[in-house]
């Protein structure tokens, strides 16, 4: 699905979110998947393997929306039924869907989120967006 098929500006789920910045390089992606991870794993209530692995995933996806000085803040926040994970970078420029084809190892991302997402979109910040998708536990 795309962004805009959701309304934006959606209130999080309730609580103080969990949040960490990353620099955007080759490291990046890595690190918020771990990251990630732990918190979902290691916090007050864990999550389901399944779901943390689908979060993982989705998280994933969202690695190339900076450029090497930028930075990225990753935050996660989760309810009883959901877990909110959201990418801010200092871009405008809006993902968008593009043709997978066989040949390209790169582009599907937005496809998994449309795919493994319970609903996801890009809101507009002062500097920059940021992406979110929710994945239901």
């Amino acid at each position: 699905m795309e962004p805009d098929a959701f309304p934006t500006n959606c209130d999080p789920p309730a609580g103080p979110p969990a949040q960490a910045v990353y620099p955007a390089g080759p490291e990046a992606p890595g690190q918020a998947r771990t990251y990630v991870r732990e918190v979902l794993t290691c916090g007050e209530s864990p999550v389901a393997t399944d779901c943390v692995d689908t979060v993982v995933l989705v998280t994933n996806a969202y690695r190339y929306g900076a450029e090497p000085g930028d930075s990225i803040l990753v935050v996660v926040s989760t309810t009883s039924d959901r877990v909110r994970v959201e990418v801010h970078d200092p871009r405008r420029r809006r993902p968008r869907l593009r043709e997978a084809t066989g040949e390209s190892i790169r582009g599907r991302g937005l496809h998994i989120v449309g795919v493994l997402a319970e609903r996801w979109g890009v809101d507009d910040r002062p500097f920059g967006k940021k992406v979110w998708a929710e994945v239901t536990r």
